[in-house]
């Protein structure tokens, strides 16, 4: 006997209902939900306390360089939008996953997505542009702590030690966007077979006609008339 080989796609193969080693996805999605809106909720609050007291959280330009101008007003409100925006989208992923509604829980793994592929990029630059690196280093305040044993460390092992740094990262909110995407996925799931076990004991179901029904009275039906010539 020859067996049917059964093609498995291959985002099918990591597919998963726990993470973690031991939490549901869905769980999983709620909690990392939770956390993202507390992170948010607190560069929230200190930007709008910025906005009331600027002097507080303002440095003066000896510290930052003269080309760099530390909380704008226009950069506080900027940002102070975006936490908000994440604060929403974060409390939509959390409220999608308790709830299992899949839908809700798009536009944080969208961020995810962007979230990655700009950590991308990031690690991208560091390899093309190594030299960069050392440029920010000494835009930095004076008053950042290590920051000249930093600058005194070889190019090439501060470059390699960022890389692997970077490279932990990503790995890891790869695996996040990984749980996100097995909880959406697993929410889909359990609806669909919920919308099949309502058609099966549903009172309403419309039963079809068999199949040999059907073709029986296809066949029953009245051939068309002969083709007459003009």
């Amino acid at each position: 006997k020859v067996k049917e080989m059964k093609m498995i796609a291959p985002w099918d193969r990591w597919y998963s209902n726990s993470c973690c080693l031991c939490c549901h996805v869905r769980t999983g999605t709620i909690i990392l939900g939770i956390w993202y809106m507390i992170i948010n909720s607190v560069v929230l609050l200190i930007l709008l306390s910025a906005l009331n007291d600027p002097d507080q959280y303002w440095l003066p330009n000896s510290d930052v360089g003269n080309d760099f101008d530390f909380m704008d007003d226009a950069n506080i409100c900027i940002a102070t939008a975006i936490s908000l925006l994440m604060v929403l989208i974060c409390g939509m992923a959390t409220y999608g996953a308790y709830k299992q509604h899949a839908p809700w829980i798009i536009p944080f793994f969208c961020y995810q997505i962007f979230d990655f592929a700009l950590n991308t990029l990031v690690a991208i630059s560091v390899v093309i542009y190594p030299n960069t690196i050392q440029d920010y280093l000494r835009q930095l305040p004076g008053s950042f702590p290590y920051k000249e044993e930093i600058m005194s460390m070889n190019p090439l092992c501060l470059v390699v030690i960022i890389l692997v740094f970077i490279a932990m990262i990503l790995t890891f909110k790869a695996y996040l966007i990984g749980c996100v995407w097995n909880c959406y996925r697993y929410i889909n799931g359990r609806d669909a077979s919920d919308v099949l076990v309502y058609v099966a004991t549903s009172d309403t179901t419309v039963l079809l006609p068999p199949y040999d029904d059907t073709i029986n009275e296809q066949v029953k039906e009245d051939p068309p008339p002969p083709y007459v010539s003009a």
